[in-house]
């Protein structure tokens, strides 16, 4: 058990900033001397926040001396998926109340998803570089369960405002920074993103940790007017929303297919609710760029003969709710960019990324659409997703995977999570017994499952 020993006196909560902070150095530089030993003990004072998370990223077997590595989301992918996060509907005031103030003294903002991926950067280009050669980079994930412990990957681990400084970081190749961070949450209390100024010693300063809370319950806010506006025209009736909307195409487009939601299209940073239909459409137009006549969007919205005056019917409806010009005719395709959630997804797995995938992955693609296009689309991306959860051999993403509603009674996963875990450990216990449950139930054996891969 690793434990947390004072090397030296307490640091006094009223002490000069200066003179705290190079306390709080110390003793995390202490730790660390210890930690490269391969010792047990951490002698350091380490708040105790601080603590659980060295505790939790050695547990989870974080590198302290990892080096920056190019896995990530990056380019059409990042921003196609940056431009249709929830987190997009509040940048222009976040832009006003924390980006120009902040990045012009000097000072780094850092914007980042709920899993603690990173969306953007801002900041003079010169600071920009510093912070990227850190490992703080667009599109690479900072939760702690990647990089250990970090202002970014302890919002989202705890829901709650945090800074961390210097040495305090579990990596020493981000031990240069200090970050202060907090949460963005939706009308639902649900995290969206994370918000954080990032810089040398004086972000440590309470008043900076202030600010960046002060942002992000103004973001807050903002996503609570939005949801409320949107009510008050659900009211109105169904059409009132097409009524309010302006007449021009909107820029681009974003659509949340995954998981037992109801589908969600944003336009223009605001998220409208769709039915079944209108999200089985909108994600095959999405899926076939080049477009597709009336009959083959017949075949694979229904392979029971569905005729083309249904079809048109249902594209004027769609027209309808988010506007005539988005999608063209003779074939039927998209005019304006439409980000999916599923291109974040895929996008994970072509960079190797099978955690963040897991992450990603919400649910089965629209589990109630019984249209054979929807079908085809669903059935692959389970099936790549599967496959690369099983090569990886990985804990942590075997555990997300039998934790959730398709991995939690697939035998050769829960057979390959037991290979991974210490027999002596009582996680080993408990998958032995998950094991002997499906071998009952389903008449198999999994350790041959695994060995052949079903």
């Amino acid at each position: 058990m690793v434990s947390n020993l004072a090397g030296g006196g307490v640091v006094e909560p009223g002490a000069e900033p200066d003179t705290r902070l190079g306390a709080l150095e110390t003793y995390a530089a202490q730790a660390h001397d210890h930690l490269g030993a391969g010792t047990d003990q951490l002698p350091g004072l380490l708040r105790p926040m601080v603590l659980q998370s060295w505790l939790r990223s050695m547990r989870g077997g974080v590198d302290p001396l990892d080096a920056v590595d190019g896995r990530g989301l990056r380019g059409t992918d990042l921003q196609r998926y940056r431009e249709s996060h929830p987190i997009a509907a509040v940048m222009p005031l976040v832009d006003r109340l924390l980006l120009q103030d902040a990045t012009g003294s000097g000072l780094i903002v850092v914007v980042a998803d709920q899993f603690g991926r990173v969306l953007s950067v801002h900041g003079n280009p010169d600071r920009v570089a510093a912070v990227t050669a850190a490992g703080v980079r667009e599109g690479d994930d900072l939760s702690e369960r990647r990089v250990g412990t970090n202002a970014i990957g302890l919002v989202v681990r705890t829901g709650r405002a945090a800074w961390i400084h210097g040495p305090e970081h579990f990596l020493r190749r981000m031990h240069r920074l200090t970050g202060a961070a907090a949460p963005v949450h939706d009308p639902d209390g649900r995290l969206v993103g994370v918000l954080m100024i990032a810089g040398g010693a004086r972000v440590a300063q309470p008043e900076v940790l202030a600010l960046v809370k002060a942002a992000a319950t103004a973001a807050e806010m903002d996503l609570a007017l939005t949801a409320a506006r949107f009510a008050r025209r659900g009211a109105e009736g169904p059409g009132a929303a097409a009524r309010s909307s302006p007449a021009r195409s909107p820029d681009r487009l974003g659509l949340e297919v995954l998981g037992l939601g109801q589908p969600q299209l944003t336009v223009a940073g605001e998220r409208i609710p769709l039915s079944q239909r209108h999200a089985e459409i909108l994600l095959l137009l999405a899926e076939h760029p080049e477009g597709l006549s009336a009959d083959h969007l017949a075949l694979l919205l229904d392979d029971t003969d569905l005729d083309n005056a249904t079809v048109r019917a249902a594209m004027s409806r769609l027209r309808g709710v988010i506007g005539a010009a988005v999608v063209g005719s003779r074939p039927y395709r998209l005019l304006v960019p439409l980000a999916t959630d599923i291109e974040a997804l895929r996008a994970a797995l072509d960079s190797g990324d099978v955690e963040t995938a897991v992450r990603l992955y919400a649910g089965p693609v629209l589990p109630r659409s019984i249209a054979p296009g929807v079908m085809d689309i669903r059935d692959e991306l389970r099936v790549r997703l599967r496959s690369a959860v099983l090569r990886s051999e990985d804990a942590v993403v075997l555990g997300r995977w039998t934790a959730c509603a398709e991995g939690r009674d697939d035998a050769a996963a829960w057979a390959v999570y037991r290979s991974t875990v210490d027999r002596d450990s009582a996680l080993y216990t408990q998958i032995e017994a998950k094991i002997r449950v499906l071998d009952r139930r389903m008449g198999v054996n999994a350790t041959q499952m695994q060995r052949f891969g079903s």
